[in-house]
Parts: C-alpha cells; structure tokens; sequence
C-alpha cells in the first residue's frame, strides 16, 4: 500500500503509493472499509498490516523462500539459491502477533484504522544471513544475487509506525524477527527431512 514511500516510517496518515497491482487492490480494500464505516456505521476496521510470516508462508513469498532453500541445502537437497534484491529491506513480523492486534481492533469500543508492524526494518540479507546462521551455513557459499529476478518497480524501504497500536490497542509483537526466521527454518527442516526420508524409503 505504501509502495514508494513519502516518509519513513510509515503511519496511518502517510500517503499511500502502491507499485503493483497487489499493493493497488489493497488500498481499494482499505478505502471501502472507510466508506462504508462512515456512510453506514457498520464496524469496520482497516488493518494496515506490514510483512507478516510463518512457516504456513507460501514458498513464492521471499522469506519462505530463503528459510526453505537453507533447509535443503543443510540437508544437501539442492546447492544454491538465486535471489533478487538483496538491499531492499522490510517489516517483518509474527503472523500470529499480528491475529492477534486483529482482535485486539475488534473490541474496541469505535472502529478505527491501525499500521501493525514491529517497528524494526532489515534487508533481504539480514534474513537470508539469519536463517543460514541457525544451520551454521555460509550464506555466501550458497546465494548469489540475480538482476533478472529484480522486481521492475521496486520497493525499496517499509519500516511502519505502530505507535497508535500499541498506545490504543495495549498490542506489542512478541516473537522477535531472529526467533520467527528461526522457527521457520525449523519447519523447512523437519518438512524436508521428511521428504528426504520418503524419497530414500521409496527408493528401496
């Protein structure tokens, strides 16, 4: 929604400017949760959601991506991994955090709109640094970066604001990000691990 962003870092009055069609509809979203909270009086809350995973992520998503690709090539599944831009950098936080500010929005007594992040940004490199250090992996051994696999409208920078959040809704996130890369490189290994021993039992 933010896109190429106007200021940093991004609260719930910072102009929206979304670079794809993704970051387009969701301003639609929020808009229309506005309008009809204010033509009709229905309760309705727009969450302005930064970077939020878990090892439920899909793998076409870049920190599911990198967390799954360090478990294979720990467990020598595959060699390399070909990534995009490594310098951009983003929010990330819990999923389940961030149900939880969810919830939280619901039971207030009006509805309101809330930037739900962690208010701490790192690069791509920091993640993919992060999840190859949990398996004591060189991520320079394994990851070169391909300017082919560089977005064409590129968002460089998200860092939210989630004061209002955590003034008005008491919400804080409580996994912090090297806990939430490391509990999804986890899953990826014991996810392929079990992949690995089925493909050594069928084998047989």
């Amino acid at each position: 929604m933010f896109g190429k962003i106007q200021e940093t870092p991004q609260n719930e009055k910072t102009p929206f400017y979304p670079r794809s069609p993704y970051g387009v509809a969701k301003v639609y979203g929020h808009w229309i949760t506005v309008n009809y909270r204010e033509s009709y009086g229905i309760f309705c809350c727009s969450g302005i959601l930064f970077n939020h995973e878990s090892p439920r992520r899909g793998l076409e998503f870049v920190s599911r991506k990198v967390t799954h690709a360090a478990a294979r090539i720990k467990l020598g599944l595959q060699k390399e991994l070909m990534m995009g831009n490594l310098d951009a950098r983003r929010d990330w936080g819990f999923a389940g955090d961030y149900v939880e500010a969810m919830w939280l929005m619901l039971q207030q007594e009006k509805p309101d709109d809330y930037v739900v992040a962690t208010g701490l940004s790192h690069s791509v490199k920091d993640l993919i640094q992060v999840a190859f250090d949990h398996l004591e992996l060189d991520w320079k051994k394994h990851v070169f970066s391909e300017p082919k696999l560089f977005r064409p409208a590129e968002v460089d920078h998200l860092l939210g604001d989630p004061t209002k959040a955590r003034k008005k809704l008491g919400w804080q996130p409580k996994l912090s990000f090297e806990e939430l890369i490391g509990k999804m490189v986890d899953h990826d290994v014991q996810l392929n691990q079990k992949k690995s021993n089925e493909m050594k039992h069928d084998g047989q």
